[in-house]
């Protein structure tokens, strides 16, 4: 039976460089970054690598994968989720995110799911939401 589960993810990490020249529209960047969720997902230190292109200095899309290693509403496991986000020039960030087929180990093992986050830019902490089933 599919539930659902909330929580917080809070940055901790954020090493951009840049891929290829910095002087041209639109450029790429490849980001390696740190979170912690916590609530429904318990995970401290994931491990996510992003690729982005910037539209403008302010504007883009992203996207990533991210390992997350903890625990899901008390289930412990592994898992991997893909996303695929925006950046608009307000500073609003939108991402959506969903669980990489056959990632999943421990308690976790047939993890499929589906969940999305929106925040601004610089926010050291943001809400998230995941809809899930196990097995």
């Amino acid at each position: 039976m599919p539930a659902q589960t909330t929580g917080r993810i809070t940055y901790a990490n954020w090493e951009e460089r840049p891929v290829g020249s910095e002087d041209t529209s639109p450029r790429l960047a490849h980001a390696s970054v740190t979170n912690s969720f916590s609530g429904g997902i318990e995970a401290a230190h994931t491990i996510c690598e992003y690729s982005i292109v910037y539209t403008s200095d302010k504007t883009g899309t992203f996207t990533g994968m991210e390992l997350l290693t903890g625990r899901l509403d008390g289930r412990a496991g592994t898992f991997v989720v893909e996303e695929r986000g925006t950046f608009d020039a307000d500073g609003t960030v939108r991402c959506a995110f969903a669980v990489v087929p056959g990632s999943a180990t421990g308690d976790l093992v047939g993890l499929t799911g589906s969940g999305s986050y929106a925040c601004r830019a610089g926010e050291p902490s943001f809400p998230y939401a995941f809809d899930y089933q196990v097995g």
